[in-house]
């Protein structure tokens, strides 16, 4: 398809192999985009290639800077050059401020803070001479706190400001580089469906959660996508260092 809405545009996605991800890099095809999913579970990203047809995977541990300058290379290489970045890749590991473990705080900020790090940074360099949108994943967890939810909180609080950081850095180098970030409530997704199952009571966790929702659902990975979609096209060209919450009107209340 090379007259949508993103006809023209090479996009990266971290954690793209399943999720929200693979959700954005479905959409972003369907509208012209070439994608590369990066993932570090490689059969994963190798199945998501496979069944996807036009989607290109590679191989990307976030919270190695190398890492993400071999996958960023690769992809500048095959297609020429990345229009778009999608910092998805995250993890959410529970705990409170008395019950966290050490390597639980450490490897949530290493995925879900360092890895937008680097990624924005390597991002910057490959779009400083053309011009391009960075977003970020974030969370409602980024603007409202939970009892037990300590480091990602924490995380997801990171990527909010870090986010602002970036964008008025390019706005400053007049880069033409946009940053924004993405806050939904839960979506249904395999790691909201991994948390469900982990229950003890799964249901009444379910309706707990659901509670919380004025929409009274989770979200669709589909209608995060497509708010991400917007972000990436320059129907988004004067919104930078934005928040889009996208959470069924749950910071509402």
């Amino acid at each position: 398809m090379r007259d949508g809405r993103l006809a023209g545009k090479t996009v990266l996605i971290s954690g793209g192999a399943s999720g929200i991800g693979l959700a954005t890099a479905q959409r972003a095809l369907a509208h012209g985009a070439h994608v590369a999913v990066g993932d570090v579970d490689v059969a994963a990203g190798e199945r998501a290639a496979r069944e996807t047809p036009g989607l290109h995977f590679v191989r990307l541990d976030v919270t190695s800077d190398a890492s993400w300058r071999d996958a960023v290379d690769e992809v500048r290489t095959r297609f020429r050059r990345i229009d778009g970045l999608v910092n998805n890749a995250g993890i959410m590991l529970l705990g409170d401020i008395e019950s966290l473990s050490d390597d639980d705080w450490q490897r949530t900020q290493r995925v879900n803070v360092d890895g937008v790090f680097y990624g924005c940074r390597h991002a910057v360099r490959a779009m400083r001479d053309h011009g391009g949108s960075i977003v970020n994943l974030s969370s409602v967890s980024g603007l409202i706190g939970g009892h037990n939810m300590l480091a990602y909180n924490a995380s997801k609080g990171a990527v909010r400001l870090l986010t602002k950081s970036v964008a008025l850095h390019c706005a400053r180098k007049q880069y033409g580089i946009r940053c924004n970030s993405v806050h939904p409530t839960f979506v249904d997704t395999p790691m909201y469906q991994n948390t469900l199952a982990a229950a003890r009571d799964p249901e009444r966790l379910r309706t707990n959660l659901l509670a919380q929702v004025p929409l009274g659902r989770p979200a669709e990975a589909r209608e995060i996508a497509d708010l991400i979609l917007y972000l990436l096209s320059d129907e988004s060209a004067f919104v930078t260092g934005a928040e889009m919450v996208i959470d069924g009107g749950m910071t509402a209340q």
